[in-house]
């Protein structure tokens, strides 16, 4: 694992760190000063990317542009495969120079290779990223929304932070995919 992977790591570990801090001290907080009428509710947000209408679309849509590069991919590999077992039957037949030309070329094809799936690895990275942002910025207005309108005085979402226990009852995820699904 790469120094910047590892430091991404750990930087993602102390925000999460941070966060669950600072929500566990509101919490206790909000609970040492709130009234019993308050009610906590959550969510899962990952059910509710994976279940919603518009979390389904965008899911097919991702996985059509992945198979695309996919298969972008396997040609360009497969063409890379035959220059080599090309390269390998030939070598005794050819002379040094013309091997030294066919290896060059094949070296070069390899290296536009990885660099091809490099980037296709970050366009579909970036590509997630951007899909998962839209769609969470919606869920989030809804989620707003719903907890407003049945006066939830927080909301946890149990996908992104470890919850021990839960009252299932609170859980209105199913009603934010239901809201969800009307708005698209």
């Amino acid at each position: 694992m790469s120094i910047y992977k590892k430091r991404i790591i750990k930087e993602d570990m102390k925000r999460k760190i941070y966060i669950m801090t600072v929500v566990v001290l509101l919490i206790c907080g909000w609970c040492a000063t709130a009234p019993a009428a308050d009610k906590i509710g959550f969510i899962d947000m990952r059910e509710i990317m994976l279940n919603s209408a518009a979390g389904i679309k965008a899911r097919e849509t991702f996985q059509k542009d992945y198979d695309k590069k996919k298969e972008e991919l396997k040609s360009q590999e497969a063409e890379i495969k035959k220059m080599k077992d090309d390269l390998d039957k030939q070598s005794e037949l050819m002379t040094r120079e013309s091997i030294n030309e066919k290896e060059a070329a094949y070296d070069k094809k390899l290296r536009d290779y990885q660099i091809m799936v490099q980037d296709a690895n970050e366009e579909m990275r970036k590509r997630d990223e951007e899909l998962s942002d839209r769609l969470t910025n919606e869920i989030i207005k809804i989620v707003r929304a719903v907890a407003k309108k049945e006066k939830y005085a927080l909301v946890i979402d149990v996908a992104n932070m470890p919850v021990t226990y839960y009252d299932k009852g609170n859980d209105f995820s199913k009603k934010v995919i239901e809201e969800f699904n009307k708005m698209k």
